[in-house]
């Protein structure tokens, strides 16, 4: 597949990381159940609404730790959002995550993730593309960062 093809494809394929459906075209590999399965948060539904679920339940912040979950907006190229387990922090500006279904069908491990947000609060960030060996060229909006322990008790 041609990167033409690849970038007009990217936003179906990335649509299927809602949390309630059968799975994409792909099968049923989506990020929201793997997030879930392979953290300490238990959230269900499509991953931009884990922000808002989270409220009261987990701690939320704009600093990431590892274990953390990355909650990613819903966006024209995200219509359900992304999330992202934070395997590793490198510095305060780049994380290392594992996530389903960026990569059409797979688990990514260890992918890097770049703020590129103005403020450093992790609002606008670039994720690794491994089929260019590069950082893509989107930024994409998230939330920030829902930590695995309750509000109050980091």
């Amino acid at each position: 597949m041609n990167g033409r093809y690849v970038c007009l494809a990217l936003p179906l394929l990335l649509a299927a990381c809602a949390g309630g459906g059968h799975g994409s075209w792909h099968g049923a590999l989506q990020c929201a159940p793997y997030a879930r399965e392979h953290s300490a948060i238990n959230l269900r539904g499509d991953a931009a609404s884990w922000w808002w679920q989270a409220q009261g339940q987990y701690a939320r912040a704009s600093n990431p730790k590892a274990g953390d979950v990355l909650v990613f907006r819903s966006s024209h190229r995200l219509p359900s959002g992304h999330v992202s387990v934070v395997r590793e922090v490198r510095n305060n500006r780049l994380v290392l995550v594992d996530h389903a279904n960026w990569e059409p069908g797979e688990v990514t491990r260890h992918a890097p993730v770049q703020d590129v947000s103005p403020r450093n609060d992790w609002t606008r960030v670039r994720v690794w593309w491994s089929p260019v060996h590069a950082f893509g060229k989107t930024v994409y909006p998230t939330y920030g960062f829902i930590e695995p322990y309750g509000p109050g008790n980091s």
